[in-house]
């Protein structure tokens, strides 16, 4: 099943941008350190890049869930840059449990607890 235009958007400009100065700065959307005349020399790693990643992917993935009974959690996350298959971080297993349910295990709206 394809991704709606909007989640593939989105996904795309995740993908795009580069995470890895993300706590050192705040960037333009489709941030590149490499050919940036500014870019700082303080930079993540690889595994903590992804863990950025990660966070930035779940969080709109918690939206386009809520919104989209069809969306594709595996899809948008990969679309996004995640690397399913990163041995130290089991993505693929992690996806559900990093959107918030209510007690009823339906995914909560954006903005909500999960206990709501």
């Amino acid at each position: 099943m394809a991704l709606s235009q909007e989640a593939s958007d989105y996904a795309a400009e995740i993908r795009l941008h580069d995470w890895s100065d993300a706590p050192y700065r705040t960037n333009r959307a489709g941030h590149d350190r490499t050919t940036d005349y500014k870019a700082t020399k303080e930079h993540l790693n690889d595994l903590e890049t992804a863990r950025v990643r990660w966070n930035v992917m779940i969080t709109a993935a918690q939206f386009f869930q809520y919104r989209d009974p069809n969306f594709n959690l595996p899809e948008f996350a990969e679309a996004c840059g995640v690397d399913m298959n990163a041995p130290t971080g089991r993505w693929l297993g992690n996806l559900e449990a990093g959107l918030r349910h209510d007690r009823n295990g339906h995914v909560s709206p954006p903005g909500r607890p999960a206990s709501a």
